[in-house]
This record gives C-alpha cells, structure tokens and sequence, in this order.
C-alpha cells in the first residue's frame, strides 16, 4: 500500500482511538450509581435508570469492539500486514478502507460470516 495512503489511515485510526477513550472517560463518571431520591432528581423511576443503564453497558461494548478493532490495524500496521484479510490473507480493497480503516477482514469473509 502507498505511504501516504497508510499514513492518513494510520492519522484517522489514531483520531478514533482518542475520541474513543475521550467517550469512555466521560461515560465512567456518568455510569456512577443513580440515586433515586425522588425531592432531588424528579419523577426519575427505577426502570427509566435500569434502561439508561443497560443503553449505556451497550454504547461501552460497542466502542470497545471498535477500540480493539483499531489497535489490531494499528498493530497490523506496524507487522506490515494491515490491508490483508485476517481470514484469506486477500487484499482489503482500499475504497473499504477508506470506509473504515479499521476493517481487518475482505468484503467477501465478511458476507460469509454473516450467512447462516
């Protein structure tokens, strides 16, 4: 792959990461336990704290699936294999990347996975 190329995905890769430890950072402090005293915080119910929490847990899996996913094409990168399908060893086509330059696996492992 081209340097430059490799660069900007490199650059954009490393962006992602730091908004994403930005996100975590913040949701720790909002993750703090709800206290439910009505006088304090209104007509806040246990089920409406129970969703906010359970939509959060999510939100947290999510951004950690795609923070590993980028440290893994960061490291891919460094081994000079970023690119190349984890699965087929087939090149990723660049305009996939250029998506998201986290991808690690071809479009067609991806629609094989995705098949019953």
């Amino acid at each position: 792959m081209e340097e430059q190329k490799m660069a900007d995905f490199r650059q954009r890769l490393e962006e992602r990461r730091q908004e994403i430890l930005d996100i975590q950072s913040l949701s720790r402090e909002e993750n703090a336990p709800v206290e439910l005293d009505q006088t304090r915080v209104g007509r806040l119910s246990r089920m409406d704290a129970m969703q906010q929490r359970a939509m959060s847990r999510a939100t947290s899996e999510m951004l950690n699936a795609e923070k590993n996913r980028i440290e893994i094409a960061l490291r891919r990168m460094k081994t000079g294999d970023y690119g190349y399908c984890m699965h087929c060893d087939e090149e990723i086509f660049h305009g996939r990347l250029q998506v998201d330059p986290s991808m690690l696996v071809c479009i067609t492992c991806a629609r094989s996975a995705e098949k019953p």
